[in-house]
């Protein structure tokens, strides 16, 4: 085992109306982004709609969280065939995406 620190990757899409709904958006994530060398734990969902506190960021509609035990294995997803494939197929459905990396 590793002292290096996880890469956390996470990503706020905001999708452009009429095009893809938030579920096929999540649908779309799970086929293409799980299963990289290194991931250690995936999730995609929607916006918890019942969450309207005024700290509460609503400008999104689905998010990514993928936990890399490497920032090498994370560069290795950036670059891999199937995140390019799902960047393709998804593209034209997003208004706004934002990306959060972190190291933890």
């Amino acid at each position: 085992m590793t002292d290096e620190p996880k890469f956390v990757h996470v990503v706020y899409f905001t999708l452009k109306p009429g095009i893809k709904t938030a579920d096929e958006m999540v649908a779309a994530c799970e086929k293409y982004l799980t299963g990289h060398p290194g991931e250690v734990f995936f999730a995609a969902g929607k916006r918890a709609e019942a969450m309207t506190r005024e700290v509460n960021d609503r400008e999104f509609d689905v998010s990514l969280h993928i936990v890399f035990d490497s920032k090498a294995n994370h560069d290795a997803y950036q670059v891999a065939e199937r995140h390019d494939e799902f960047i393709a197929e998804n593209k034209e459905a997003w208004a706004k995406v934002r990306v959060f990396d972190s190291l933890v």
